[in-house]
Formats: structure tokens, sequence, C-alpha cells
């Protein structure tokens, strides 16, 4: 701020800094362990699964070898590969689940009609949900066509589907939305996507929702509300990074006691 004498004269200016170096420095600090904090969390949470998948794998094998070098009979042998089989493919699911998380897996993006990539998973998902739950598509008028890969694409509404059907075990309503979205660059600002043209999949359940305290944790990876053995806790990171490496978006709303919905925003 300037400031004169009693003649008027400019004298020079007033005002005041502060030297934020140090509160820096502590920034820089603080955000470095959240960093380490995370690696942490993620690489133990990996040893986890693996080292329970492995198990199975070494634990099955050994006896099948045993079994082998001793000549004894091998009616248990399928059971035993089987397990084997089981376990492995499970690590490698994990393993595209990790890919999907640090955007990292191959994706093979086509331009699909998502309102038929849908239609054709209805049956498939009423299958393999097996509670009485009520799937309901509903689509806009002249939906614009999306680019995304569709296989990834069906992993990722079969991911939140099986999410929606743990939070409804009496039961319940799961409905998919589709709609053209064309954001401008305020509202592509936002959600950190380009302006441009999207198409929207909301997909909701009638179920027991997200508290509101955890609702922000919800796509980091490993966090999860479900019981141990009941899932990794990286379903929703890898929705994140799917929808992330497809130059989309994904949002999740919730109310407690009255269901959860996720959205996802399709270039």
């Amino acid at each position: 701020k300037p400031y004169y004498d009693e003649n008027g004269e400019f004298k020079g200016f007033r005002g005041s800094s502060t030297n934020i170096t140090e509160t820096r420095a502590l920034q820089e600090q603080l955000l470095q362990s959240q960093k380490m904090e995370a690696v942490g969390q993620l690489t133990g949470g990996l040893a986890h699964d693996f080292n329970n998948l492995l198990a199975i794998i070494v634990g099955n094998a050994d006896l099948l070898q045993a079994n082998l070098s001793r000549g004894k009979n091998l009616a248990k042998a399928p059971q035993l590969t089987d397990s084997i089989l089981r376990a492995a493919q499970r690590g490698a699911d994990l393993t595209q689940q990790l890919l999907a998380f640090s955007r990292r897996q191959a994706l093979s993006p086509k331009t699909i009609r998502l309102d038929k990539q849908i239609d054709g998973m209805i049956a498939m998902l009423q299958r393999s949900l097996g509670a009485p739950i009520n799937i309901e598509a509903i689509s806009e008028s002249g939906l614009w066509p999306c680019f995304v890969d569709p296989g990834q694409l069906e992993n990722v509404v079969l991911n939140l589907a099986i999410n929606a059907r743990d939070a409804m075990p009496e039961g319940g309503a799961l409905k998919f939305h589709m709609a053209n979205i064309d954001l401008d660059e305020y509202a592509a600002g936002h959600a950190q996507v380009a302006p441009g043209d999207y198409v929207s999949l909301a997909i909701s359940d009638t179920g027991t929702g997200i508290p509101e305290d955890i609702l922000d944790r919800v796509f980091e990876p490993f966090f999860t509300t479900k019981n141990p053995g009941h899932g990794t806790g990286l379903g929703l990171s890898m929705v994140f990074g799917f929808v992330k490496q497809s130059n989309g978006h994904v949002t999740v709303s919730s109310e407690a006691d009255r269901g959860t919905t996720v959205k996802l925003l399709l270039p």
C-alpha cells in the first residue's frame, strides 16, 4: 500500500510479508508421508492376498506331487488341480484389477451402443446375482454411441452389480439409466475430462447405502466395508482406473438405507 507525507509526496509502500518456506516444507513432508502410507497399504494388501492364493496353490501342488511320487490312487487329482487353477485364476483377476487401478491395463476400445451392451447383460446378471433383485434398464431416446473396451466395461458393470447385490441381502431393485451428456468447459473442468459429448451410465440400487463419513474413501485401494474374506477392496479402484483410462469420469452418491448410485461418464 503506498503512503505519502503531509505534503502529499510519495514516500514508499507499506505492507507485510510472511515467510512460508517452513510451511511449504512441512506440507511437502506431509504429502510424502501420505504417499508412503498409501504405498504401504497397497503393498501390504497385495502381500496378504497373494500369500493366501500361493498357499492354496503350493499346498495342493505338494499333495499332488506326493501322491504321484508314492504311486497313490490319483482319484483326487482332478480336485487338487481344480483348486490350483481356481487360485491361479483369482491371482490373475487380482492382477487385472491392479492394472486397471494403476491405469496400465491394455484396452481395446471400440465404438459401441451402450444400451445394447447393457440389454445383452441383463439375463446374465439376473442369473449371477441370485437374490430376488428386479433389474431394469432405461435408455434415453437417440442414445449416442460411446468409445470403450466392451469386455472391460462388462467387468465393471458386473463388479458394480455384485456390490449392489451385497448391499441388498433381502432383495431390491437395480436400475441402469443411460443418457446423453454434453459437458461445457466448466463442467468438464470439474470432472477433469475434456469438454464434449459423453454417455452417462448411472447404476442405482435400493440397498443399505454407504455412510457419509467413508463415502470419499470408496475408490481407495483395499478399502472395503465387507467382512474379511469377502472382497479385496479393489473393485471400485478397478472401476475408477478403467473409467479414467478410458478418458471418462466416475462419481458415487449414496444415502444411508436408501441406496447408492455410481455414475459413469463415457466418451
